[in-house]
């Protein structure tokens, strides 16, 4: 096959990388293994962009957008539909994210087969003002019944999907292992750390991540260790510069970290913590699950999905239930590490990034 994917920043990963861009970095080369040609659509900023061509056999192609939350998508999409239709530069079409949905309607009338991966229920993110939410909402609709199929990789928003449209749709969860990791302690070096010194969080610094609990929980625990935290909000707000202000010497934020360094960073963490008000089903969790590394996460349905009872968790949005969670992580280790080993066990068995690259050949074929 001939595919066309696009929804994401870039891969490789570039500053204000997220889920999306993880999934694309996992999924793509592996699809090019299975024989296909795959075209990749990176954005380009003016100050940030991956200047490269192909990648692990992705053939890759950057266009320029800017940074307008919400706009720059709609316009590096807009120019991706473009060349699809004009260059014909494939037959099939993965776009991430439902917002995209719009452009299922002109692909779709030229020939293209037309399919959208729906990571959870975009317009309950605090992080979209009110017509960014009206905008999703209509999306879910053409999302619901433009594409050729819609993928879902945690069954909480599919099942929402399927109540509210009264149809069925894919179920394809991400996978969890990671590649050799070269352990070399560089990056700890680099960050003043120590192994099992240190809380860890990676992500956005948006609303829905949940930092804005995550921080004043854990000042307030019993820990000596730090709480570092990985990354940063891909659009300038002033919701990230008040983040930003909590630092202290415990609270550490050393900005963006990628690839092997990230993995080593969660190996080497003393837990995880994923605080989040909403979410998909997390990469950043599977991934830690998958590394054998202990978990606090939020209540939420998709959190729970993904551990079931392999890790602790707290009242979402509950700085005091958070703050609980972290005292009980200090004073039970062993807990901990047995809960971790349980969670390895259940990531490696149940999300495995060869399987979905298999059933995602499957759907682009058969649908």
């Amino acid at each position: 096959m001939r595919i066309a994917a696009f929804g994401f920043r870039s891969i490789p990963p570039a500053k204000g990388a997220a889920g999306a861009d993880k999934f694309a970095l996992e999924l793509l080369p592996r699809l090019v293994k299975r024989g296909h040609q795959v075209t990749a659509y990176n954005r380009r900023y003016a100050d940030n962009f991956i200047d490269v061509n192909e990648y692990q056999g992705v053939k890759i192609k950057t266009f320029k957008t800017f940074k307008i939350k919400g706009f720059d998508t709609l316009l590096h999409s807009l120019k991706c539909t473009l060349d699809i239709i004009f260059n014909n530069t494939a037959d099939v079409v993965h776009m991430q994210n439902g917002g995209n949905s719009i452009w299922a309607l002109p692909l779709r009338l030229f020939g293209k087969k037309v399919f959208i991966s729906q990571d959870g229920v975009d317009w309950k993110r605090e992080k979209w003002p009110w017509y960014g939410k009206l905008f999703l909402k209509v999306s879910a609709y053409i999302t619901a019944y433009l594409p050729n199929e819609v993928i879902f990789d945690n069954v909480i928003a599919k099942k929402l999907f399927e109540d509210k449209f009264n149809k069925q749709y894919k179920f394809i969860p991400f996978g969890s292992e990671v590649g050799p990791i070269k352990n070399d302690g560089s990056i700890l070096k680099l960050l003043n750390l120590e192994k099992g010194d240190y809380y860890l969080f990676v992500g956005r610094f948006i609303p829905d991540k949940g930092l804005h609990y995550l921080i004043p929980a854990f000042k307030q625990s019993k820990s000596k260790r730090k709480l570092v935290l990985i990354g940063g909000s891909p659009n300038p707000s002033d919701y990230e510069s008040k983040i930003l202000a909590m630092a202290n010497d415990q609270v550490i934020f050393p900005g963006y970290v990628y690839g092997d360094q990230v993995n080593v960073l969660m190996l080497n963490s003393y837990c995880y913590i994923q605080p989040s008000d909403v979410e998909g089903l997390s990469p950043v969790v599977l991934t830690v699950m998958g590394l054998n590394v202990p978990l606090i996460v939020s209540d939420i349905e998709e959190n729970e999905y993904a551990v079931l009872n392999t890790a602790r968790k707290f009242k979402k949005g509950n700085v005091e239930s958070l703050n609980s969670e972290i005292d009980f992580a200090e004073d039970n280790p062993q807990v901990m590490l047995e809960l971790a080993a349980k969670a390895q066990h259940r990531a490696l068995s149940v999300f495995n990034w060869e399987k979905v690259a298999d059933e995602h050949v499957e759907v682009f074929t058969n649908s």
